[in-house]
């Protein structure tokens, strides 16, 4: 199964057939997973049942923090073969990293493409799911617009950027 995350509704569809298992609204920012969210197979709560290795639950879950998995199985939420919560998976890292504080400038903007913010990243050690290696956010400081792009190769960088000028010029000019 995968799951499928959109502003305000999330999906859990079959690999194989790509049938919706699950479907529920976001609620106050959060996919919250329930027995009603089920459409025609209320079975696949049942893998919560089935003991198994602490690892193989950490990566079920999305390599989430070991004490999220040790509160699952303490309140009897997923059952576990092991108590080994130590997990050394990239996934893990990347998943702690956190935003440097930046410093002010005191550049105070005045107009639309004043001064742009863009952060680039990559290439990453584990690809997107449509095999993508980097990523860019461009931000525009007057505005605060914001463009997200993924892409596959390092040398783009200066055409996306090309068009996210280009784009905001058109919509706000």
């Amino acid at each position: 199964m995968f799951f499928k995350f959109h502003s305000f509704i999330f999906y859990v569809k079959d690999l194989m057939t790509k049938e919706v298992l699950l479907f529920d609204w976001s609620r106050d920012g959060l996919y919250i997973l329930s027995e009603s969210s089920a459409t025609s197979l209320p079975q696949v709560f049942s893998s919560t049942c089935l003991s198994t290795s602490a690892d193989v639950w950490h990566r079920r879950l999305r390599h989430h923090s070991p004490h999220i998995l040790y509160f699952l199985v303490k309140n009897k939420k997923v059952s576990c073969t092991s108590n080994q919560f130590n997990f050394n998976y990239p996934a893990c890292s990347l998943g702690k990293s956190s935003r440097l504080t930046l410093k002010t400038t005191g550049h105070q903007t005045r107009a639309l493409l004043d001064l742009i913010f863009s952060d680039v990243w990559g290439p990453s050690p584990m690809l997107s799911s449509d095999d993508f290696c980097y990523f860019v956010i461009f931000m525009d400081a007057y505005t605060k617009f914001i463009c997200f792009i993924l892409w596959l190769l390092s040398l783009m960088f200066l055409i996306f950027f090309i068009t996210f000028r280009c784009s905001l010029s058109a919509n706000f000019l």
